[in-house]
């Protein structure tokens, strides 16, 4: 099974989604990217970050974001 991209562990962040394996949190790719910084710059400085990464931290808080 291979492992979601986006997980949520309360001993991790306080519990808020973040990219797996790092402690890049959804809530700081969606400022970065409000801020005006690309896709490539995100991962440029997080070299833990993939594009993929990125992508589901948007899937991640779109579907959260539909639920309220």
């Amino acid at each position: 099974m291979e492992t979601p991209l986006i997980q949520s562990d309360p001993k991790v962040m306080m519990g808020k989604p973040v990219v797996a394996g790092t402690r890049i949190t959804v809530e700081l790719i969606l400022e970065k990217l409000a801020a005006g910084e690309s896709v490539e710059q995100l991962v440029e400085a997080h070299p833990r970050l993939t594009r993929e990464a990125v992508l589901a931290a948007l899937d991640c808080a779109a579907r959260m974001r539909t639920r309220y």
